[in-house]
């Protein structure tokens, strides 16, 4: 039998032992489980980056995913388990940080609220959720316990917003924001590669980027090498969205970008 996988994701940084501490409760109650750290580096209080990290999942086998990016723990917000169309699990709070990533993995399929104390780590501490709730709530489903059993039914339509919508091409033009920023500083903007394909742009041809007070040209590369060192271009990343990076530069600092910022892309004229 496989084991069953969970994965935890979260922007403690990896300086705490709440990292460790998620594990252990998952393999205390499920000692079967293989646990995987996705990403623990997120910015702090982050939805958006959180969001983008987790539509990753779909690289992964099935399994029991935890988000915990929660700038409201401990208030009324509903801590939730969504099943997805292609058989995962993920559970988070209700703030929309798991919305995006049920686009990768089918749809929901179902989600029930957090209520049931029997799956819970005793006591429930107001601040840490992550290891209370919603890690045994990953363990106990990767056991077999039914989602059915945790609380009760939630409509998809009851759920927060995702913190942002994919971008759509309208015309010559794409009205896009950056949902995430990396170490090398490009940015992720919230364009799948299906988006782009439908906006028909060939490589090595040009798009015109305005960004805040900010307006140039960019290439459709396909990787950081096509163009010289310090130029910019826009390419498909590998995780399913569209990125612009300058080549052995950071693309996010020389033009002051920050995750949230709005820009739009539009055709340039032949």
């Amino acid at each position: 039998m496989k084991k069953p996988i969970i994965s935890l994701t979260s922007d403690f940084g990896v300086q705490t032992q709440g990292v460790g501490i998620m594990e252990a409760v998952a393999l205390q109650i499920n000692p079967e489980a293989k646990v995987i750290h996705l990403m623990h580096g997120l910015p702090d209080f982050n939805l958006h980056c959180a969001a983008r990290t987790m539509e990753a999942v779909t690289y992964m086998p099935i399994g029991f995913h935890v988000c915990v990016v929660d700038p409201g723990v401990g208030t009324k917000r509903k801590p939730i388990i969504i099943e997805t169309g292609r058989g995962d699990f993920l559970i988070g709070p209700d703030n929309g940080v798991l919305i995006p990533a049920t686009r990768f993995l089918g749809g929901i399929k179902k989600a029930v609220e957090i209520t049931n104390e029997k799956y819970m780590r005793k006591p429930v501490s107001p601040v840490f959720h992550g290891r209370d709730i919603f890690t045994p709530a990953a363990a106990y489903l990767s056991k077999g316990i039914k989602i059915n059993g945790f609380g009760k039914e939630i409509s998809p339509k009851n759920l927060a917003r995702a913190p942002y919508e994919e971008a759509k091409a309208e015309g010559n033009k794409i009205n896009a924001k950056v949902i995430s920023i990396n170490k090398f500083g490009s940015i992720h903007l919230n364009i799948t590669h299906a988006e782009w394909d439908k906006f028909n742009i060939k490589l090595n041809s040009f798009v015109a980027l305005n960004l805040g007070n900010k307006s140039l040209n960019l290439p459709h590369s396909a990787t950081f090498g096509d163009v010289a060192n310090g130029e910019p271009l826009i390419f498909k990343d590998d995780y399913g969205k569209m990125e612009i990076a300058l080549n052995m530069g950071n693309f996010s600092k020389k033009y002051s970008v920050s995750i949230g910022d709005e820009c739009t892309i539009r055709k340039v004229a032949r």
